[in-house]
């Protein structure tokens, strides 16, 4: 929570520079990046932490990869203000060797930032944690977490290689980074961006408990079982579509322009859930009712 802090203060101190700091880099205000990166931080760490209470006896082995996994965001974070107080873009840089090597250090320290969240996510399923529907909400967040973040690998392929000297990757399929994009968030409104599937997962940390506690505040009458199920369809449906915008991404399409297939496939993801939701509800457990002689 130290660190979420310090994130917080980043933010608004990020939020500043966007107004007070006239400077464009690759399209946007050279601040908005690290304003991005510690919003996100501040959600994934209290969220981190919330789920670190949940478990009903102290672990060391969670509480030591939850240090590890704030030293790697504090290197990330590092970079990216250090490469904005000198002018330049953090991610996909090796136009000299200095650029280079903070790259590199970017990317050994999120690889490292997964394993530690693999292994808090690991003990959380471990624990016997009494609410069904909260465990399997915690459990599937982390994973799908990780998940968002291994769809960010094909941004350094060879394959998303601009071909200008100097830069190792990007995130746009199909057009240069720094295009027409979205408001805030950038993406691009003119070509597939890797961003989009990256964001979706990595925020199922947020989104699968929350959808754990609106089932118990407004369908407290599905018994714990039925509840616990549909945050399973969820999760399962969540995952499908990190997929799916990574697909549509990886081919070049922009989120507000799907052709046909893409359609037809979030039709289909639509449709599969709902039935297994429909299926989960219709077969929940009836209460017993006993009559008194």
């Amino acid at each position: 929570m130290l660190f979420v802090a310090a994130m917080a203060v980043l933010a608004l101190v990020s939020a500043v520079g966007i107004v007070a700091d006239s400077r464009v880099l690759t399209g946007v205000p050279i601040w908005l990046k690290p304003f991005k990166f510690s919003v996100s931080f501040v959600l994934y760490g209290t969220t981190l932490a919330w789920m670190l209470s949940l478990l009903p006896r102290r672990s060391r082995v969670a509480e030591w990869a939850a240090t590890v996994i704030v030293a790697m965001g504090v290197v990330e974070m590092t970079v990216i203000v250090g490469q904005v107080l000198r002018g330049t873009t953090s991610h996909f840089n090796g136009t000299s060797p200095l650029n280079a090597a903070l790259f590199a250090l970017m990317g050994a320290a999120i690889m490292v930032l997964s394993m530690a969240h693999l292994v808090i996510g690991i003990v959380v399923v471990r624990q016997p944690i009494a609410d069904r529907a909260a465990k399997y909400a915690v459990g599937l967040g982390l994973g799908l977490t990780l998940l968002g973040m291994l769809v960010a690998i094909p941004m350094v392929l060879p394959s998303q290689e601009p071909g200008l000297e100097g830069i190792s990757g990007a995130h746009s399929v199909g057009v240069p980074d720094g295009g027409p994009g979205l408001p805030l968030v950038g993406w691009s409104t003119t070509g597939g961006d890797l961003r989009i599937g990256h964001f979706v997962g990595m925020h199922a940390l947020q989104a699968l408990p929350i959808l754990a506690i609106l089932l118990r505040r407004f369908l407290g009458r599905l018994d714990e079982h039925t509840q616990a199920r549909l945050v399973v369809v969820a999760g399962a449906a969540y995952g499908a579509l990190t997929m799916l915008f990574t697909w549509q991404a990886l081919r070049g399409q922009p989120l507000l322009r799907p052709d046909a297939l893409t359609l037809a496939a979030v039709a289909a993801l639509v449709l599969a859930t709902a039935t297994a939701a429909g299926a989960v509800v219709a077969g929940r457990r009836r209460p017993q009712v006993v009559l008194a002689a």
